[in-house]
């Protein structure tokens, strides 16, 4: 099985906040990978080595600093209640509304989506930005989420 139930979930009050709530179909799309399945995406397109954000290291592309270009703010437009994802995250994807997503937690928990569903349920997803990183099926461009409230953009390294 490639998917658990979101209610298998450790944080699935996320995605069930009554002050941000998601509609059913968007709710539908956001799917929870396996643990096998979260473990050999996170291999392939992140790292062999690290099985978290927070030790990651400069050998490893996510852990170089000449992956990022630039960092913006999540957190002010999160806190002024901006519905779709910022802007400035937007221009610098620029991915289609149907590419799809993975938001990288660890190695072990990954969620999966379309840019779109990400698009509109972002503040959901910022409860979980802890160096989470938001990559997109065969795209290099990626985005981590720190939990100080800014994002890191950046150019993923292929492996």
């Amino acid at each position: 099985m490639n998917y658990i139930s979101i209610d298998e979930f450790k944080k699935a009050w996320v995605f069930k906040h009554q002050d941000l709530p998601i509609d059913i179909a968007d709710l539908n799309a956001i799917k929870l990978m396996s643990r096998e399945r979260a473990g050999v995406l996170w291999s392939t397109m992140v790292s062999r080595e690290k099985d978290h954000p927070d030790f990651f290291t400069k050998s490893e592309w996510p852990g170089s600093e000449d992956t990022w270009s630039e960092q913006v703010s999540w957190e002010k437009p999160w806190e002024d209640g901006q519905q779709i994802l910022p802007q400035e995250i937007c221009s610098f994807l620029n991915w289609e509304d149907n590419t799809t997503v993975y938001f990288c937690l660890s190695r072990d928990q990954i969620i999966e989506t379309r840019f779109e569903v990400f698009k509109r349920c972002w503040q959901n997803f910022m409860f979980l930005a802890d160096g989470s990183l938001l990559l997109g099926k065969k795209r290099d461009a990626v985005v981590q989420f720190l939990e100080n409230g800014n994002a890191k953009l950046g150019l993923r390294a292929k492996g």
